[in-house]
């Protein structure tokens, strides 16, 4: 372990990152407890020390604790990672803040803004628990392949570099490397709008285009993520790295990524609603895409990508016009 001394750390939410997480925490010495709202996942977890549906062949250590009491887990943890999908954060913050103390740090993994309040998860927590203090970590970080100890490289961010340093020193290890940033807002956008970008990058790929494509679509994806989080007050230099290129990258490239295996259904022809049933997880993208729209008119900033995937999604245009749609517009030098 490369860190500070055992700590204990409880880990809120059983998805596949959260697990990854979990394990990865046990294996850098740390007291690590699991919670879920769920009995079955939890009594599953228990016994055979596996999550068989969303991380299967990874084993998690015989001292991992589970549990489905919040209480329980919240009340004197060191840190508390928050992994529950993005749309869950607000409400499972508020049941947490009866538990949390003065000062407990809250780490969000999550990636997503709030729809109606355009909040990102970081200020969602310090709404609801306003005594504990926030940390965002974010970055292209596959769970099958952290769970698997594959290098891979992350961002802890927040306003005050004391808990970011802490974040970065219970996380880091030999594989698992932490990178701190001091802009958890451009950092939380950037997690959240590349998910948009990949729900069009599957998109492509389910129409049967190609690299060509690909590389279009990240990085003019890049382009309006890093215009409109600068107009919204993220800083340049957050959108050229980890947690902007770097996770759109990976959101776009790998078949690990639910955003853009959503996007291929949705290219080949089923609804959104039909290809989240079909990827059985939360795709994220789809509830940003309405948030990223909201910052869009806030901001005044164009996004082209994003407005045409909103399209498609909610308002039935069919794959292949909206691709049209996006080569056929006005003439432009490719700065502005």
């Amino acid at each position: 372990m490369m860190g500070l001394e055992s700590r204990k750390v409880s880990v809120i939410g059983a998805g596949s990152w959260g697990t990854a997480l979990a394990w990865l925490l046990c294996g850098n010495g740390h007291q690590v407890t699991v919670w879920s709202a769920l009995a079955d996942e939890i009594d599953m977890m228990s016994r055979e020390h596996e999550h068989k549906l969303k991380l299967p062949g990874v084993m998690l250590p015989e001292s991992m604790s589970f549990t489905t009491d919040l209480k329980e887990a919240v009340a004197g943890a060191d840190l508390l990672v928050l992994a529950v999908p993005s749309p869950f954060v607000r409400g499972t913050a508020r049941k947490m803040a009866a538990y949390a103390s003065a000062g407990q740090l809250i780490t969000s993994v999550a990636k997503g803004i709030e729809e109606k309040t355009l909040d990102t998860m970081t200020m969602i927590l310090e709404e609801e628990i306003p005594q504990a203090r926030t940390v965002a970590l974010s970055g292209p970080s596959h769970a099958e392949e952290v769970g698997r100890g594959m290098p891979t490289a992350i961002v802890a961010g927040a306003g005050e570099p004391s808990d970011a340093e802490v974040v970065q020193d219970i996380f880091m290890n030999d594989f698992f490397r932490v990178y701190t940033s001091d802009d958890p807002y451009g950092m939380q956008l950037g997690g959240a709008l590349k998910n948009v970008i990949a729900l069009a990058a599957g998109i492509a790929d389910g129409l049967g285009y190609g690299d060509n494509t690909k590389a279009a679509l990240i990085t003019r994806g890049i382009h309006e993520i890093a215009r409109l989080g600068e107009a919204a007050g993220g800083k340049k230099e957050t959108f050229q790295g980890l947690t902007g290129i770097g996770d759109l990258i990976v959101t776009c490239a790998s078949m690990h990524s639910r955003n853009r295996r959503a996007g291929i259904l949705i290219g080949q022809g089923k609804s959104y609603e039909e290809a989240m049933e079909e990827v059985k997880q939360v795709v994220e993208g789809v509830y940003s895409a309405k948030a990223a729209m909201g910052l869009a008119e806030r901001y005044d900033v164009p996004l082209p990508i994003i407005t045409e995937v909103n399209r498609v999604l909610f308002e039935k245009k069919k794959p292949g016009d909206a691709l049209k749609e996006l080569m056929c517009r006005a003439r432009k030098d490719e700065m502005l």
